[in-house]
């Protein structure tokens, strides 16, 4: 099974990217966003739960995103394997997938994240609040804070893996085709 976390901060260009990686090996997409979206735009309680953080720019606490993740690996029927887009955000969670997969017969394969400079991250998202209606893209401060909450609490994630040699940092500059060829090749690469 192949398993692999898809990181960035937001804005990388994570949700694009992901849609390629999951055509090219087959791989089940689980987006945290999604996921919480789905439930917002449900009005389920975790999901007015999530908004409550989200709208502040905050990150939904670890407990609650831990359950929900697990939910949705236990739905899926004989994957190839799973894409993590946006989890695990904090390093508990990190190490709390971890547990999670051993217990299931398998691991992490790789870390895929995606470098892009704060500025064009801000020019990204921006241009993302107006082509999708995304309330959490508009606001500049909510935007400033989701950099200093990736920076402070979710960057420390890539040295986790990075410890387990299986960090690999992508420049999420340039042309989607170019960024997403340089993933496959990494990707390639942890496979065999």
């Amino acid at each position: 099974m192949l398993n692999l976390v898809l990181f960035g901060p937001p804005g990388a260009g994570k949700g694009t990217q992901s849609t390629k990686i999951i055509n090219k090996f087959g791989l089940i997409h689980l987006s945290t966003g999604d996921i919480f979206r789905a439930n917002i735009g449900n009005q389920t309680e975790l999901g007015k739960l999530a908004k409550s953080y989200i709208d502040k720019g905050q990150l939904v606490p670890d407990e609650v995103t831990i359950n929900m993740l697990k939910s949705e690996v236990e739905k899926a029927d004989n994957p190839k394997g799973f894409i993590f887009d946006g989890f695990p955000r904090t390093t508990p969670q990190a190490e709390a997938l971890d547990k999670f997969l051993e217990e299931k017969g398998t691991k992490i394969a790789g870390m895929i994240a995606l470098e892009v400079p704060e500025d064009e991250l801000k020019e990204r998202l921006r241009k993302r609040a107006i082509d999708s209606g995304r309330t959490d893209d508009a606001d500049p401060k909510i935007i400033a804070n989701r950099i200093s909450v990736y920076n402070s609490e979710t960057a420390p994630v890539k040295d986790f893996y990075n410890k387990q040699d299986k960090l690999h940092n992508i420049n999420g500059l340039g042309g989607i085709e170019e960024i997403s060829n340089e993933i496959v090749k990494t990707i390639d690469s942890i496979k065999d």
